[in-house]
Formats: C-alpha cells, structure tokens, sequence
C-alpha cells in the first residue's frame, strides 16, 4: 500500500543537520506513528513521503521554507523582567510557554539582563535544512489502526 492521505504510517528516522550533526532519531526506539496528510510532519517530509510503501527508505533535504520556517527577527522581543512570572533563575537557553496573543507558543530565552529578558518564539531549528533518512516501516489504512495505535509527532 502506498502512503496517501489519512494512511497511518510508521517509520523510523534520523534527523541531521548539513553538517552531519544527529538532532534526532528513532532506530534504537519505538517508531514514529502519524497520520498522513493531517501536518503531523514539517511539509518537506510528508511530500517526500507520499506515494512510497513500507519497506522503502529515502533520504530528502527539506528546505527551511519546508522545515520549520526561516528564522524571523520579528520573533525576538524583549520583555520586562517584572511581567515575566517565574520562580527561580531565569538563565538563557529556558524554554517557556508564552501567551503570544496568537495562542501558546513555545519561547527560549536568548538573553537575561538586570531588567529585560529576551525572548525568541522562533522554532529552534527554524533557518535550518533538515536532512532525513527515513525507513518506512508500515503503511495502513487509517480504520484498520485507529483504536490500536498511538500518534506522535
């Protein structure tokens, strides 16, 4: 069966950077279950993987464009020390979730002074090409696994 959409699929992945850097991978895991065609995957990888069959592997580039976006100044602010509600040390590289006005989004302090903490709401690997090699494992129909699978994405 081939992957379209509202299949249930399972693969196994390693995610790298250009330069050959592993940000993720799943082989020594559980493999990874979404539904195709639902954004369960950055854009780049999910047209990738349509049209294959379990049993395939592939490895695509995705463009930031197709990733998660290109890296935005926009994204970056500063906000008072005061308004910011948290106990402890608040030291770069924290990961928060922040009330954008536009929904939840998750934010990593870039920098911490005596009265501003600046925030970036840009997705950490926003700007960045993503290289995946990827196994597919299983293709189904979605009414075959529904009620036995689980998704994660």
């Amino acid at each position: 069966m081939q992957i379209t959409n509202h299949c249930r699929v399972s693969i196994h992945y390693t995610l790298t950077k250009p330069d050959g850097d592993i940000i993720e991978s799943s082989p020594d895991g559980e493999p990874l279950d979404y539904v195709h065609g639902t954004e369960a995957l950055v854009p780049g990888l999910e047209k990738a993987l349509e049209g294959r069959s379990a049993g395939e592997r592939i490895a695509v580039s995705v463009q930031p464009a197709e990733g998660y976006g290109e890296r935005s100044d926009q994204l970056i602010q500063n906000i008072s020390r005061d308004i910011f509600h948290f106990d402890g040390d608040i030291e770069p590289g924290m990961r928060f979730q922040a009330d954008t006005g536009q929904g939840i989004e998750l934010v990593t302090v870039i920098n911490v002074d005596e009265n501003l903490i600046t925030i970036d709401a840009n997705h950490p690997l926003a700007g960045e090409i993503l290289n995946f090699t990827v196994d597919i494992i299983a293709v189904h129909e979605a009414s075959q696994v529904v009620s036995s699978a689980s998704s994660t994405a």
